[in-house]
């Protein structure tokens, strides 16, 4: 039983960044069951080796970049590794899509990864995980400290609806319009050790949550804490897990410019001995419901249940000024994903909408 170790965090600021993407079919746009052949059966080779897997779902693919030593090299290798995918996908005949979910995947009808975990958690978790077609982007920043990168993720986890409305990409599931801006944030939550945690008091507080679960056998393993944002025991980070996937690599790379700078800010504020926070866990929730309900429409609950919200046009200035970051800021003046799909279907229809989130 491996468990989470302090020692792992003794780094700041490195950066690593996993993306899921939907494997399709590249005559009719429609996920397939095809990452068993680009995983195991004829795995990549060069700098994408070792770095790719399928999820709980065949045509769900992770890809990792390799380890990232500064924000300026970030760009290129997020950019650097979707293009190392994308040839090796459309090396073996197939295509590759973006988004939170697939809006034409539909649960019942596709295959199971048969990896021994994922075959474990089907029979532990049930429908909720039967149903988990959903693909998101986890961004690793690393922390040189075991506690302070455990302060630093129940600070976060007031700007996640922040990152959540600005990237919400998924507002179909299973071909229904969902009424969501981000469909996969509310299924993903229905798994158990999901969504926004609450705070822990110091790393021991989170090891010894760790190690209950895993005693107990709520978990297989560590990885199973599938929080919106976690202090990652085996590489020293803070995993910020909030966004969509997206079709426009720059809007993934603006996600990782702004975690690296709120997790930087933090780390400073740590340093300087700051409070921690007060956020009501209620409050937490909410703001995470307005988020993936209404995305960029949402306004935000301000903290200390002092009645007053922001709209989160209002707050990604903010944040962007005080942070001196613009990506965040140009996603946000962009078109909304969610508005994008659904426009797309709306006026071309379902087929249109799956041949625009083809990456390759």
């Amino acid at each position: 039983m491996e468990t989470s170790s302090a020692a792992a965090f003794d780094r700041m600021g490195t950066l690593g960044v996993e993306e899921e993407f939907f494997v399709v079919d590249p005559a009719t746009d429609r996920p397939t069951s095809g990452s068993d052949e680009l995983v195991y059966e004829d795995p990549p080779e060069g700098d994408l080796a070792d770095r790719i897997d399928h999820e709980l779902f065949k045509c769900v693919l992770e890809v990792q970049t390799p380890l990232i030593e500064s924000i300026d090299s970030a760009p290129e290798a997020i950019r650097s590794t979707r293009k190392d995918l994308s040839e090796h996908v459309t090396d073996h005949g197939y295509g590759l899509a973006a988004a939170g979910l697939h809006p034409a995947a539909n649960w019942q009808e596709l295959e199971h990864a048969e990896k021994p975990r994922y075959k474990e958690q089907l029979d532990r978790i049930q429908y909720p995980q039967h149903r988990n077609t959903t693909a998101g982007v986890h961004v690793h920043v690393g922390v040189d400290d075991a506690d302070k990168a455990v302060w630093i993720a129940n600070e976060l986890r007031w700007y996640l609806p922040i990152v959540l409305a600005v990237s919400a990409n998924s507002p179909y599931w299973c071909g229904i319009d969902t009424g969501l801006q981000s469909a996969r944030a509310k299924i993903f939550e229905n798994l158990p050790n999901t969504g926004v945690p609450t705070a822990f008091e110091d790393f021991q507080a989170y090891l010894d949550y760790e190690k209950t679960l895993l005693e107990t056998d709520a978990i297989d393993d560590r990885g199973e804490l599938w929080f919106d944002v976690r202090p990652h025991g085996e590489h020293g980070t803070v995993e910020i897990r909030v966004p969509d996937t997206h079709h426009d690599v720059e809007r993934t790379i603006a996600f990782v410019e702004y975690s690296h700078a709120i997790v930087t800010d933090l780390a400073e504020r740590y340093e300087d001995g700051a409070g921690a926070g007060a956020c009501r866990q209620e409050l937490l929730d909410e703001n995470k419901w307005r988020a993936l309900r209404y995305g960029r429409d949402a306004e935000l609950l301000e903290r200390g249940c002092t009645g007053a919200s922001i709209a989160i046009g209002d707050v990604v200035d903010r944040e962007c000024d005080r942070l001196d970051v613009e990506g965040l800021r140009e996603v946000y003046e962009g078109p909304s994903g969610a508005a994008r799909q659904r426009e797309i279907r709306d006026s071309a229809g379902m087929d249109a909408l799956c041949e625009a989130l083809r990456i390759v």
